[in-house]
């Protein structure tokens, strides 16, 4: 009867904090299969264009941090290809930016004739976007554009973090904790 007790309430945690954690976002790679790169030629203009952003999703870039970089700009230096007056500069190898409102984000890479060759990305996140389990709760103002700026990438997929999630129950319920 014990055994079946911690069953119901490991299924129940599973399924309640499980919604929860899909809420979180999509991740995006940017370049699919190519990366953040000039070498390859990659359209980023149309990549971004064929997908639907939200808040809370991640764009991920990873590439040769010996030879890219990625570089958070306004609208003008984004057509200007200008990294000199930048939000944020990512250089990694393996860095990550959390969608925190809806707008345009542009980013860029710095070395020289990279932008100008079409290394830039323009992510566009509609107004409506927001997925509905995450409609805004109060009308505080905007995050200023750092604010949800990550260094790089975590280590584990939290974005998509079912798996870990359901670890952590797991052994909470086995352990005698849920109870």
């Amino acid at each position: 009867m014990e055994l079946a007790k911690r069953a119901v309430v490991l299924v129940v945690l599973m399924v309640a904090l499980g919604g929860v954690v899909s809420t979180m976002g999509e991740v995006y790679k940017v370049g699919e299969a190519n990366g953040w790169t000039n070498t390859a030629q990659f359209n980023y203009k149309a990549w971004a264009a064929a997908k639907t952003f939200h808040v809370g999703d991640t764009i991920l870039f990873q590439y040769n941090k010996q030879f890219q970089n990625v570089v958070r700009v306004t609208h003008k230096n984004f057509n200007a290809c200008n990294a000199t007056t930048p939000y944020r500069t990512l250089d990694t190898g393996n860095d990550s930016f959390v969608i925190p409102r809806h707008g345009h984000f542009y980013f860029i890479c710095s070395l020289p004739g990279h932008c100008q060759s079409g290394q830039k990305v323009d992510v566009r996140v509609p107004e409506a976007s927001q997925p509905p389990s995450q409609a805004p709760t109060s009308l505080s103002p905007s995050p200023s554009p750092s604010d949800s700026d990550h260094k790089s990438a975590s280590p584990l997929p939290l974005a998509k973090g079912g798996f870990w999630l359901s670890a952590v129950v797991l052994a909470l319920s086995v352990s005698g904790f849920a109870y």
